[in-house]
């Protein structure tokens, strides 16, 4: 069974899956609109994609930013917000997820292959979605081995 994550933004939303065996996590898609309210439509169509391939889906993993120390951004309650309508709108589980770092860590891992910035900025949300689904799939993993 597969896994869906995305990466909120504002103006942008990375979309990650993983294969079909829940381990490894790639890069989907990017998702933009001038706002989160705006790209809704957009990311329950990715949804939908998803869960008409072979392989349902299991889970939506949804990142909900926080500062370093913990606390909410400006960001947190429209997250949050969307983790909760999502939840009613799907049958999936959907699990918000603390993304602090995932986007740094994407752009550290897409500097290393891709030297221009134009092309990595292009790439980052997915990338960032991919990080956050990876870092899910493996503490599942380490929690319940299969």
């Amino acid at each position: 069974m597969r896994v869906l994550a995305f990466d909120l933004g504002a103006r942008r939303t990375g979309v990650a899956i993983s294969d079909a065996s829940g381990t490894l996590a790639r890069p989907l898609e990017v998702v933009q609109g001038p706002s989160l309210k705006a790209q809704w439509g957009a990311l329950l169509d990715v949804i939908a994609r998803a869960q008409a391939d072979d392989e349902p889906l299991e889970t939506v993993v949804v990142g909900v930013p926080r500062r370093l120390d913990g606390s909410p951004t400006d960001f947190t309650p429209a997250a949050l917000d969307f983790v909760a309508r999502l939840s009613r709108r799907i049958a999936v589980p959907v699990v918000p997820l603390d993304e602090r770092l995932t986007s740094v860590e994407a752009e550290a891992l897409l500097a290393t292959r891709e030297k221009d910035w134009r092309r990595r900025k292009a790439q980052l949300d997915a990338a960032a979605a991919a990080v956050l689904l990876q870092e899910y799939l493996d503490t599942r993993q380490r929690i319940s081995p299969a």
